[in-house]
């Protein structure tokens, strides 16, 4: 199996950090480049009505500037020991340090925005990601009904391997 692409798709939640761990490992294990990706939810998008652009634009640049903030210091420590660009030169290649650290790095952070699971889905294929890791919460009932399954959906729709981790059970409320 050849993983060079990993997805980790947050939205900074107990289940995001419980599968932080093992998209880093994953990372590791098979010197794969990880994309941790925050979507922003497009509220116009997902229900199709209108809404005043100046207050929405002013909101999204809010949203985008905490997201970015937020992305930055989640995943400062696991991604700490990830190797670093200089390791990842293949054989024969001439190297250059400064060029490889701008067209390999081992990690890449984005903030998008749109509805979830279509952005997941969408940046996986467009990025040719050979495998997703992200968390998920086991909503139930009325709430599951409501809020669906990002997750869910990903697996049923992504164009790789899904590997889902959820939050354990001692610690869901």
């Amino acid at each position: 199996m050849k993983v060079e692409r990993i997805l980790f798709p947050t939205d900074f939640l107990e289940g995001s950090r419980h599968a932080l761990p093992y998209a880093v490992d994953l990372a590791k294990h098979y010197n794969a480049k990880l994309y941790i990706v925050h979507i922003i939810y497009d509220i116009a998008r997902a229900t199709d009505s209108h809404i005043p652009h100046v207050s929405m634009d002013e909101l999204y640049k809010e949203m985008y500037s905490w997201a970015e903030k937020e992305i930055d210091k989640c995943c400062v420590e696991e991604i700490r020991g990830l190797p670093n660009a200089e390791r990842r030169v293949s054989k024969g290649a001439p190297y250059e340090p400064e060029k490889r650290k701008k067209t390999l790095p081992v990690v890449e952070k984005k903030v998008l925005r749109g509805i979830p699971y279509e952005e997941i889905v969408k940046f996986a294929a467009d990025e040719k990601i050979d495998m997703v890791v992200m968390g998920t919460y086991g909503r139930k009932g009325l709430e599951r009904m409501l809020f669906g399954s990002t997750a869910e959906r990903v697996v049923r729709k992504a164009p790789c391997p899904v590997l889902t981790v959820r939050t354990p059970e001692h610690r869901e409320k």
